[in-house]
């Protein structure tokens, strides 16, 4: 296998804190909270739909403002702000654009030349080949397409990864290998992954956090032994996802 595209910069943790949690619109969403997240490593958040798991991951991104009395700080001081790639459920590549160019959109929106070279390489390292960058984003699979926009969050070599349930979008064989190639071509990063899958967080993840309670805040479960991306037929990861399902129903509850 390819070795993963050097990291540009050194990957830190950052703390999320809310003293007095955070509304939106009146309507509180998450309760206080002190959250730490390791640097280089990957941590996922579960819980139940409308359990604020998006809503910590964009105010990461900085696209919910941070309440007054919180913050969001990168554990090296400098700002986060430059330092974040994200990649969404959906694939979001823009139809009038082949692949390679959707790979390389981040320069082309900033104005900046393109880096072809390395959006080819990175096109083959997620699987695809160079008649596949030819192509636009209708005449791919869901798979394909899936695999393009992770080599354009890798494209924009950010040491901080957000993922809003990146693969959910595909069938589950899919979302197998992408589990798999993600946790390769992201090892280093600061990941935090949002996902309804307890597998999948139990596959890729170093630390695992529920959110629950009303309004919620984060909980963390054990882990099993072991680098991402762990088996999925591991007798302790199969035990795991049973007592994490147990645990999210209990949040629901």
């Amino acid at each position: 296998m390819p070795s993963p595209p050097p990291l540009g910069a050194s990957a830190p943790g950052f703390r999320i804190a809310l003293p007095h949690g955070l509304s939106l619109g009146g309507l509180p969403v998450l309760g206080a909270l002190a959250l730490r997240i390791e640097g280089g490593r990957t941590t996922a958040l579960l819980g139940p739909s409308g359990s604020g798991k998006s809503t910590l991951l964009r105010l990461v991104a900085g696209l919910v403002p941070v309440p007054g009395h919180g913050r969001v700080q990168a554990e090296d001081g400098a700002p986060i702000a430059g330092r974040v790639a994200y990649m969404a459920q959906q694939d979001l590549l823009a139809p009038w654009r082949d692949l390679l160019g959707n790979i390389a959109m981040g320069a082309h929106l900033r104005g900046e030349r393109p880096d072809l070279s390395r959006a080819r390489a990175l096109l083959a390292e997620v699987g695809l080949t160079a008649a596949d960058g030819a192509k636009m984003p209708a005449q791919l699979s869901g798979g394909m397409r899936q695999r393009a926009a992770l080599a354009r969050t890798l494209m924009e070599d950010r040491p901080l990864v957000l993922m809003d349930e990146p693969f959910s979008a595909v069938d589950a064989p899919t979302r197998h290998r992408m589990q798999s190639l993600s946790a390769r071509l992201l090892a280093g990063r600061t990941v935090l992954l949002v996902t309804h899958d307890p597998l999948e967080a139990l596959r890729l993840a170093d630390r695992i956090f529920v959110l629950s309670g009303s309004p919620s805040v984060p909980v963390e479960v054990q882990v099993p032994e072991g680098a991402p991306p762990r088996p999925a037929g591991n007798p302790a990861l199969l035990a795991a996802q049973a007592a994490l399902l147990e645990r999210l129903a209990e949040a629901v509850a």
